[in-house]
């Protein structure tokens, strides 16, 4: 996510990759997604705006005996039914906004584990096992992507120094030394809950990471491939967003630090 001018996977203010087209295909996973350690089950949460495209080979990549929960944030392109005939749990959240889609899939999660990941085909949730082998063995209470590009396009100069300015701000209201607030990352189901989240737009994962931070919470951080996105980006850096995204951020960075927030819980 970035600062100036775009934030999230799919709403407001992020900014178009040059490469990635409406319609070209996703690009080749590797032959079959990861099992899961046995009894090692997470429920990813997938905000979704207009990504029919996309889901196919994103859900092709959840692990195997993980479930798919795909937040339908009000698309037109018939994303609900694609994801439903792949076997999703598919949730309908009808307020706009990146942090809306992902708390109502938290809501709607029943494992002990929590992964999210957007769903354009930017980022590969098979990733996510090592994540939450990390949360479940105590070594992390939150895990987080930080992003490496593959090819041209994929992640613009200028979001770049948009996530790069976040990240410093990042450290200097808590402490933490991490170089991407990406979108891919995992942690434990209540303890997110106890974290009281209450923004619904760009700031959300922002405030994941605050609070998580002022709770004492160990955060930890993994390089992972980021890919150009199928199809077309939602708001392609328009001002508005761009406000939008700076005045949500600028306000969760403004918050006090809670420090009887609810812990990470058992280690």
């Amino acid at each position: 996510m970035s600062v100036l001018p775009g934030l999230n996977s799919y709403g407001e203010g992020v900014t178009e990759s040059p490469s990635a087209t409406p319609g070209s295909p996703p690009p080749v996973p590797p032959p079959t997604p990861p099992s899961a350690p046995r009894g090692l089950v997470a429920d990813v949460v997938l905000p979704c705006l207009d990504e029919a495209e996309a889901l196919p080979w994103v859900l092709a990549r959840i692990p195997d005996g993980w479930r798919a929960v795909v937040v339908d944030n009000g698309s037109s392109d018939g994303s609900s039914e694609v994801a439903r005939s792949l076997g999703a749990t598919v949730v309908h959240e009808p307020r706009r906004g990146f942090g809306a889609a992902c708390h109502a899939g938290l809501l709607a999660a029943e494992a002990e584990y929590v992964c999210f990941c957007d769903c354009d085909a930017s980022l590969d949730p098979a990733e996510l096992v090592r994540y939450v082998r990390d949360v479940a063995s105590g070594t992390a209470d939150l895990v987080l992507g930080r992003r490496r590009p593959q090819g041209p396009g994929a992640w613009p100069p200028h979001a770049r120094a948009g996530n790069l300015a976040l990240a410093r701000m990042l450290r200097r209201r808590t402490g933490l030394r991490l170089h991407d607030l990406g979108p891919l990352r995992a942690a434990r189901r209540e303890a997110l809950l106890g974290l009281g989240l209450t923004d619904r737009r760009s700031g959300y994962p922002l405030q994941m990471v605050v609070r998580a931070a002022d709770a004492g919470w160990r955060v930890a951080e993994y390089d992972v491939p980021y890919l150009p996105r199928t199809g077309k980006s939602k708001v392609t850096g328009t001002w508005r967003g761009t406000w939008h995204a700076v005045r949500d951020m600028r306000k969760v960075l403004a918050e006090p630090a809670v420090a009887e927030r609810v812990p990470a819980g058992v280690r």
